[in-house]
């Protein structure tokens, strides 16, 4: 099957290692897939509820299909989140074309892009961190029931629903951190002069632009996860756009070696070819 070629790629929120991880899916993405660069931002392992006796073969082929990408050329950035915390020990190591670090800055076709997880922005993750630990298991619960309800619910010829998604949707203080977390993701990137800030965490993929003033323009961009939304962001020939795994439409697409897309537009960014793109790593001095 022929890849398709794509400048940076980014995921976030895969959660190897958890029952409620869509890793066969992942994979079937990211074998149809050729990028320069693949951004895993953070919470790609599940240290939190990593268990000896879960890690089955599917989780794993994701493992090597990373590592297969590595040594075909890609050069991979692994920025640690609140779930993979335990590597931030290890941050800044560099072996090969693989890069271990908390957050990354990238020159993209002469656009200063900020990636980095985001659980920075969670009180809870700084001072009640036990709570976060216990709200992870509840999340994990619910994954699996509602994966059940829907079973059950495609069985009888209905659609398929997400409860967490209603329930962010529904309640107050959900909605409240989501939008503070994006608000803050936006005034920092705004005050350093950035033009992209691209983040994960809240397993909500969005795209906000932002003026901070005539001159000044931020774009927000959020990757999603692999749990609820099976999305990535893809960067290409000086375009941002957001990839859903539909896993029909997937199969199509393959098969007709196009991959259906919705297609977020960023305009005043030249078209380049692949050749001339520039994605350049500069200093993490203004973070």
């Amino acid at each position: 099957m022929d890849k398709r070629q794509v400048d940076l790629v980014v995921i976030s929120d895969v959660h190897l290692g958890t029952i409620g991880c869509h890793a066969e899916e992942l994979n079937s993405y990211l074998k149809s897939i050729k990028p320069n660069v693949l951004i895993l931002n953070g919470d790609i392992l599940d240290m939190w509820q990593f268990k000896k006796y879960y890690f089955p073969e599917s989780h794993m082929k994701v493992l090597k299909r990373i590592f297969s990408m590595m040594s075909h050329g890609t050069q991979v950035y692994y920025l640690t989140g609140n779930h993979d915390e335990n590597l931030r020990r290890f941050s800044d190591i560099k072996l090969g074309n693989f890069h271990l670090q908390d957050k990354l800055l990238l020159n993209l076709d002469g656009k200063i892009a900020w990636f980095f997880h985001g659980d920075i922005f969670d009180i809870t993750m700084r001072h009640s961190k036990w709570i976060a630990k216990l709200g992870s298991i509840g999340y994990d619960s619910l994954i699996l029931l509602n994966r059940f309800m829907n079973w059950v619910s495609v069985s009888m010829g209905k659609g398929k629903m997400s409860l967490s998604k209603k329930i962010k949707d529904s309640v107050k203080q959900a909605v409240k951190f989501i939008s503070d977390f994006e608000n803050t993701a936006i005034d920092l990137a705004l005050e350093n002069g950035y033009d992209y800030v691209i983040c994960g965490h809240i397993h909500r993929p969005n795209r906000i632009e932002r003026y901070g003033s005539a001159n000044n323009k931020v774009v927000y961009l959020n990757s999603g996860d692999w749990i609820e939304n099976l999305t990535s962001l893809e960067y290409h020939n000086g375009n941002w756009e957001l990839f859903e795994y539909d896993e029909e439409k997937f199969a199509t697409a393959v098969s007709s070696n196009s991959v259906e897309q919705n297609y977020i537009n960023e305009k005043g960014i030249p078209v380049v070819n692949l050749n001339d793109m520039v994605i350049e790593e500069i200093l993490l001095s203004r973070v």
